[in-house]
Order: structure tokens, then sequence, then C-alpha cells
């Protein structure tokens, strides 16, 4: 039986990654291109990427409060977290509940002005998640915002890794000593598209 993960890159290889040639919001360009909303918000892929990070968080045995990221890439990644952890503490009794906040890219300019929706209590331990980590900004972002309400940044999970534009060593720098994780790097992504295009061309003939 195959992993959530492998599950998950599967679904990702045949739903998010496209060749051809793309502008990247980095500025630079690129001859593939990674939309994993595509995946986070399928039916399907939505539950994998929940089971696949909790997967990945028990493995390493990081214990947080809850999972929270940059709107709007990190969404439904930190939709999908808190559910699964909702459905395992259920099925599973001692299992973790992991509950989600989102961070905002201003600060609402009315109600309570915060920058952070959601969960949100000092002292607590945290992962900051994110789809694509290329540049690493947006993850970065989020680190900041969660440390200044007072939380404590456990580890960094990112669903795809580009290696590219020293995203890791600007996220690691800022992360503090916490552990920063990829599901999968672009290489990984781009082999299982290639691998699923080719036995498509099999099949057919």
């Amino acid at each position: 039986m195959p992993t959530h993960a492998q599950q998950l890159l599967s679904l990702l290889a045949l739903t998010s990654f496209k060749l051809g040639q793309f502008k990247l919001s980095s500025g630079g360009t690129s001859d593939y291109y990674i939309d994993c909303r595509t995946t986070t918000l399928h039916a399907e892929g939505g539950r994998l990427t929940g089971e696949a990070i909790l997967d990945l968080l028990k493995e390493n045995n990081i214990q947080a409060d809850a999972v929270g990221g940059l709107t709007m890439g990190a969404d439904p990644i930190v939709s999908n977290v808190a559910t699964a952890s909702g459905w395992r503490a259920q099925h599973h009794p001692g299992s973790p509940l992991i509950h989600g906040f989102l961070v905002r890219k201003a600060e609402k300019q009315h109600g309570t002005g915060r920058r952070i929706e959601g969960f949100c209590r000092e002292g607590a331990r945290v992962v900051i998640v994110d789809d694509v980590c290329t540049t690493g900004a947006s993850t970065i972002n989020a680190i900041e915002a969660a440390r200044e309400a007072g939380m404590i940044v456990a580890a960094v999970v990112c669903i795809v890794e580009r290696e590219e534009a020293n995203g890791r060593p600007a996220v690691e720098a800022a992360a503090g000593g916490a552990p920063f994780f990829a599901l999968f790097t672009a290489v990984h992504v781009r082999a299982e598209h290639v691998r699923q295009l080719e036995s498509t061309r099999r099949n057919s003939h």
C-alpha cells in the first residue's frame, strides 16, 4: 500500500505540474510550473496533504499545537492538516489535535486589526507550512508573524522545494534552528510527471 506521501506525489505530478516557459512570482523564469493548489484543493489531494504532513511530523517527533502559514498558498494546507488531526484524534485516542491559523499579508484595517486569524496563543508550539518554496519569502513572512504573536516555531514544512534562489538557507536562518522539511523536491515531482507521461504513451500504443 503506497504511503500518503507517495499517493500525494502521484497526484501532484498529474494535476499540479506543467512543463513549458513560465514567469515566477519571484521574477525569474522556469521551464516548469507547480501550482500545488490544484492538488491541495482537490478532494483526495487535500486529504492526502493533511495525512502526509501529519505523518512527517510524527516520524520526526515534532510536537505542535497548531499549523499555520501565509495566505493563500497555505490556506488549504492548514485546513487539511487540522481536519486530519481531528479525524485521527477521534479514531486513535491520544493522537494530538493540531489547530490552524492563517497569516494575512497585511494587518486587518478593521475589527481586531490582527495579522493572524484562527489559533493564536502565546507560548504555543507551531509548525509553519507553505505550498512551494522558491525564495522562501512567504514562509519567512509567516515565521516572523508567528513569533511576533509570541508563538514558538517548532518546524517549517513545505510541500515542494524548488531547490533554487537560496530558499532553504533563507528559511533555515529565519527559523532559528527549527528544522525545515520538504515533502518533495521539484526534481521528484518532475520525475514522477515524466514517468506518468511515458506510461501513458506506452499504454496508448
